[in-house]
């Protein structure tokens, strides 16, 4: 009976091993299947995403053929359009109508920024908000005089910037920036690339800060594209990772990642003391007061020699523009008066209208922000004394009395109690 019985049992191993086989099979085909498809999907996200962001070709082409028309005119136009020896590298935009790009200009490596469709500038006339506007570069018009030209500048300076009495020398400024042949004359095209650059505030800064240490160095122009000193490094810590791995690592850990890939101590310092001379810089300057409205570490990057670079100056703004902007700005809570990320003012429930007095000054966002950054791997022998005076940083307010004073002293202690501790290493 066990012989007769052996082969039902033979037959049954067998049977189940078919099945185990097609179950396996199944489900490595499925497995299979889902790789595919998840990755055709980050690939179809990533493209798309790119193909967003990443428009360069449109960019170049639109100024190109302003340029040809004779439009438009500027130190990199024949670089770009006719030369070809100013191209588009590495794709570095964020958003679509801003675009950024590595730029190699003959043996010069440089960050080329171009407005895409669309530039985003506070106008003080009857509105309140940020306006969009497609640029037409249609100013000034032709019969302009080169006088007429020099008092709309002066007009728009007047209107960001305030009364200043220097304002006539930042005009000359501007114009010999415009004159991009050098021939000693600034013509119409120009000065049409020349306005549609000073309703962007990063150029504007660049060139009121052009022979300060932390600002970038302008190489170029071309219309609304203009081409900056490229910084080495692009970020004041952290890593750059994919964004799919971005998803799933919770913020707390990702700041808490970010600071574990820093340049040493004694770098960090230096470069801390290159940010608060960038804000001295910045402060009550000989044209204004300028606001940091987005002091987060990507907007700021260094050298191979760790002097800090600014990466991004879109969201540094003069301070009366901002209060234009602000003022009268219909609000519920607080959270309705806040431009950019970090320049806040309250809102007066009685009126429902946002207050134009910022709260928190340049130095003391500064401060929140290198607090971390320089009290890891602080010397032990400085740390309580460093920690005391960032904290009294952070506490800084615009509204306090004597805050100017109050602001020089913090400011110079801080750098003073860096420079000591790194004036005698080779990182200084």
């Amino acid at each position: 009976m066990a012989r007769r019985l052996f082969p039902g049992a033979w037959l049954r191993k067998r049977y189940y091993a078919q099945v185990r086989f097609s179950y396996m099979r199944m489900k490595y085909l499925f497995i299979s299947w889902l790789v595919v498809f998840i990755g055709s999907w980050i690939i179809y996200v990533e493209y798309s995403t790119y193909t967003e962001l990443c428009r360069g070709h449109d960019c170049k082409k639109i100024i190109c053929d302003k340029y040809k028309t004779g439009i438009i005119d500027g130190s990199a136009c024949s670089s770009l359009c006719a030369k070809e020896t100013l191209y588009f590298g590495k794709c570095l935009s964020t958003k679509p109508n801003n675009q950024m790009y590595l730029g190699i200009w003959g043996n010069l490596q440089g960050v080329i920024k171009c407005q895409m469709e669309e530039t985003i500038h506070l106008d003080l006339g009857t509105e309140l908000e940020p306006r969009k506007e497609i640029v037409l570069f249609d100013k000034p018009t032709r019969g302009t005089t080169v006088q007429k030209f020099k008092e709309m500048v002066y007009g728009l300076f007047k209107q960001k910037l305030g009364e200043q009495g220097n304002l006539s020398e930042l005009v000359n400024l501007i114009l010999s920036v415009a004159d991009g042949n050098k021939d000693g004359r600034v013509s119409l095209p120009e000065a049409k690339s020349a306005w549609a650059l000073l309703q962007l505030n990063e150029f504007l800064l660049m060139v009121i800060l052009q022979d300060k240490e932390h600002t970038p160095k302008l190489m170029g122009f071309c219309g609304d594209l203009y081409v900056m000193e490229r910084v080495e490094y692009t970020s004041l810590y952290g890593i750059s990772l994919p964004w799919i791995l971005e998803l799933f690592i919770p913020s707390s850990f990702r700041r808490s990642m970010d600071q574990w890939f820093t340049p040493s101590w004694p770098r960090k310092a230096k470069i801390a003391i290159g940010l608060l001379e960038f804000v001295e810089d910045i402060f009550h300057g000989p044209y204004g007061n300028f606001l940091m409205c987005d002091t987060s570490a990507k907007n700021l990057g260094y050298n191979d020699k760790y002097d800090l670079k600014m990466v991004d100056m879109r969201k540094i703004v003069p301070e009366i523009n901002l209060k234009e902007l602000l003022k009268d700005r219909h609000c519920e809570s607080d959270l309705d008066c806040v431009y950019g990320t970090d320049c806040r003012t309250l809102c007066d429930q009685s009126k429902m209208k946002c207050t134009t007095e910022i709260i928190q000054p340049n130095l003391a966002k500064t401060c929140q922000l290198l607090k971390d950054y320089l009290l890891r791997g602080a010397p032990s022998e400085i740390r309580e004394e460093l920690e005391k005076q960032l904290y009294s940083c952070i506490a800084l307010k615009v509204t306090a009395n004597q805050m100017e004073m109050e602001h020089s002293l913090i400011l110079n202690n801080l750098k003073t109690l860096l420079w000591k501790k790194i004036s005698h290493t080779n990182d200084s």
